[in-house]
């Protein structure tokens, strides 16, 4: 089996980013069920993006106990589930993830890490090179500035590139000339 073969797309979750950032920047509330996302659709996003198989790793911080549904939800979509805890004070899937970036920099594999936090620059930064693919998901406009910095990083949007939502959330965006369609204002 030749490397193109065997070469896969880590996709890193930072679960508890996406939901603060979803929940008190977009919504404004706890999302409702039927409106968090569809992370199978992350993964398929991923596979067809870069034309290969990818493997989720959903970290999440269970200090305060295991979601058991969401958890086995994911699993069913074949996530890697990653319950973490620790002290207060610690930043434990933080600190997971990025012992996970800098675990795959020895390793030949494309990443996609799903997060706005600017925490892991040095260690997405560390992997962008010319034998391997790094991108960033996020919602573009909470995603940490310094990602735009980095030479060689591709950026996706949650919602309007990987398409994870059932419905449009009550997002604002600057749309680029190119992509301004108003029947969508005026429907």
């Amino acid at each position: 089996m030749s490397d193109a073969e065997s070469r896969s797309t880590w996709v890193l979750v930072d679960g508890e980013n996406i939901d603060a950032t979803f929940g008190t920047s977009i919504l404004n509330r706890r999302p409702q069920p039927d409106e968090r996302p569809r992370w199978d659709r992350l993964l398929a996003f991923a596979q067809r993006t870069w034309g290969q198989a990818a493997r989720g790793v959903f970290f999440l911080n269970a200090s305060s106990g295991i979601p058991m549904p969401f958890v086995q939800a994911l699993k069913a979509m074949d996530y890697i589930v990653v319950p973490l805890s620790g002290a207060p004070d610690e930043k434990v899937v933080d600190i997971a993830i990025q012992r996970t970036l800098q675990a795959l920099a020895g390793r030949t594999a494309d990443v996609m890490l799903v997060s706005h936090d600017g925490d892991f620059l040095q260690d997405v930064s560390d992997l962008i090179g010319p034998q391997r693919r790094v991108g960033i998901v996020a919602f573009s406009e909470f995603r940490n500035a310094g990602y735009s910095t980095l030479a060689g990083l591709e950026k996706f949007d949650l919602e309007y590139d990987a398409r994870v939502f059932d419905a449009p959330l009550p997002r604002i965006r600057v749309i680029p000339i190119d992509e301004f369609d108003p029947n969508t204002f005026l429907d």
